[in-house]
Formats: C-alpha cells, sequence, structure tokens
C-alpha cells in the first residue's frame, strides 16, 4: 500500500518488538499543529536508528481513513520510515497498571487539566509497559538521543516529565510513581501529576531532599542529565524561541541539546506557530529538523 507522499507503508510495528521514542496525543484531535508535526518528524530525522511510535487517542488504527486532501498530518507522518502511528486505547494501556482503578474512577468533565493529566499518566504506563523514550510533543529533536534510564531537570528544583527515558521495560521506578500518581492525585494543580511527581519520586529514588547535587550524575541506576539537553531556554523566556537568534547564539545555548522544548503551554494563549519567513529560531529549527514538515504545512 501506498499513500499520497509516495511512500510504501510497511506493516504497523509496535513497541513491545522494539523500543523507540514515544510521542502521545491525548485529544481526539488527528490534525496537530505543525509544531507536533515537527517534533515527530524531526525525532524520526534525528533518531534514524530508533522507531517512532506516536500515539493518537482519535486515531482508528486503519490509514486508509485518513485519505488526502481532507487530512494532512497522518498521510505526512505515514510517509517517513520510522514513525508509526498507533491507535491510544487508554483503558487497554491502563490494564495492569497501578492507574487502572484511577481512571475507572475519574471524571474528564470535572477535571481542570484533564488532557495533561491523561498525558501524564500514559507516558509512565507506556514507559513502564514498553521501555524506550518518551518525548513531549514540543521538543524539536537536535540530535540523537542514547537509550539510556534518565531523567532531565527544568531547572535546579524541579525534574519534568517531558522528556524521560527507560531502556528496557518494567522499570521500578516508573511502577513508583504511577503509585504515587494513584495516591497523591490532584487534578486541579498544574504540573502535579508530572513534574512535581517526578521530583519527588527521584527524592525518594535517590534517597535526598536535594537532588541538585545529582545533576549530571547517576542516582540508583537513573541519570539525571544536566538542563540543557532538553531546556537550554526556560519557560519563563518561552518566547525567545519566536524571534530571531544570531548564528552564535543558537551554536552556543544548543551545543549540548538533544531536543529543544519550546513550551507549547506557555504559547497556547497567544498562539504563535512556525511562521514562514519569520526568521525565528523555531523556524530555523523546523526548516533544519522537520524540513517535510516545514515544506508541506508551514
Amino acid at each position: 500500500m501506498k499513500n499520497n507522499f509516495g511512500t510504501k507503508v510497511s506493516d504497523p510495528a509496535s513497541p513491545d518488538k522494539k523500543p523507540g521514542i514515544m510521542f502521545v496525543e491525548s485529544t481526539d484531535n488527528v490534525e496537530p499543529t505543525p509544531l507536533v508535526v515537527c517534533s515527530v518528524e524531526s525525532a524520526a530525522l534525528r533518531n534514524p536508528d530508533k522507531p517512532i511510535y506516536y500515539f493518537m487517542k482519535g486515531f482508528s488504527g486503519n490509514l486508509s481513513q485518513y485519505p488526502q486532501p481532507e487530512y494532512k498530518v497522518i498521510p505526512l507522518l505515514s510517509s517517513v520510515r520510522n514513525v508509526t502511528i498507533l491507535p491510544l486505547n487508554v483503558t487497554e494501556l491502563f490494564e495492569g497498571t497501578p492507574l487502572k482503578g484511577w481512571y475507572q474512577k475519574v471524571n474528564p468533565e470535572m477535571e481542570t487539566f484533564w488532557t495533561h493529566v491523561l498525558a501524564d499518566g500514559c507516558r509512565l504506563a507506556l514507559l513502564w509497559k514498553y521501555g524506550g523514550i518518551y518525548l513531549d510533543t514540543d521538543i524539536i529533536s537536535l540530535r540523537s538521543m542514547p537509550f539510556e534510564n534518565f531523567t532531565c531537570p527544568q531547572s535546579t528544583e524541579m525534574f519534568s516529565n517531558g522528556a524521560i527515558g527507560f531502556h528496557l521495560k518494567h522499570h521500578t521506578f516508573l511502577w513508583n510513581c504511577m503509585e504515587d500518581f494513584v495516591a497523591q492525585y490532584n487534578g486541579d494543580i498544574w504540573g502535579e501529576q508530572g513534574p512535581q511527581l517526578i521530583t519527588r519520586a527521584l527524592k525518594r529514588w535517590c534517597n535526598t531532599s536535594k537532588l541538585d547535587t545529582f545533576i549530571g550524575k547517576e542516582c540508583n541506576g537513573i541519570s539525571l542529565w544536566i538542563t540543557n539537553r532538553f531546556y537550554p531556554v526556560q519557560y519563563q523566556a518561552w518566547e525567545r524561541y519566536y524571534v530571531p537568534w544570531n548564528k552564535e547564539d543558537i551554536e552556543q545555548t544548543f551545543s549540548a541539546t538533544y531536543g529543544a522544548h519550546v513550551w507549547n503551554y506557555m504559547n497556547s494563549r497567544k498562539e504563535r506557530g512556525i511562521v514562514a519567513g519569520s526568521g525565528s529560531v523555531i523556524e530555523h529549527f523546523s526548516q533544519l529538523h522537520c524540513p517535510i514538515t516545514y515544506k508541506n504545512l508551514v
């Protein structure tokens, strides 16, 4: 079978066959923004030896149901050699994990940050069940990433769950995180099931109240990578991604970066995107690291 981009679509792969880099779309949207598509494509381009799995809650699993020109994203991403789009069946995913009971009881309509909280749970379950790397859909990959057990701080006091990896499935730390997710669940606080959870779980794992002493080191088999691996620009300065930089500043700021997290949640109200001809850093990254997206969607 061939899609409209002229690329043969192979039989669907799945993470249980070969761990890879995973992305999650926790809404029913099957036409996400160019930034989301860029994140998936850039991971594929910069990690050609790794399978890329994009789990979409609204995807039926049948590629033929999403023809052009009515649909753009699914045909585009399915044309990328190492990208596989998979349905996100949350009930099935949470089966056999501590998250099952929570999901059966929670009322999405009463949740303040439902799509974010659901994504927080899904990434833990996916990594526990399959192993690999999870990346947020607002991380543009700049270079290849090693398969390791890793977390990454967004500051000296807070470890994010936007980029996290466990190269083998069924890691105890992830099970502990899922238990914490349920035991201390509070959907009314932004990040409580995400960065806050990862941070407090790491403190227990490392038996310390000061995680900053472990940054750049390993703690009980988990590497705590330096902030610049994914967060060289802090969330308070997220608008810097939407203005031009000189070449020297780009090279210096992102010299140790695997993937640039561009803080789309901060941007969501202003709805700035990848704009052709803007000369912005995010346009620069798009041209280099997701050229198919830039050519077809920007």
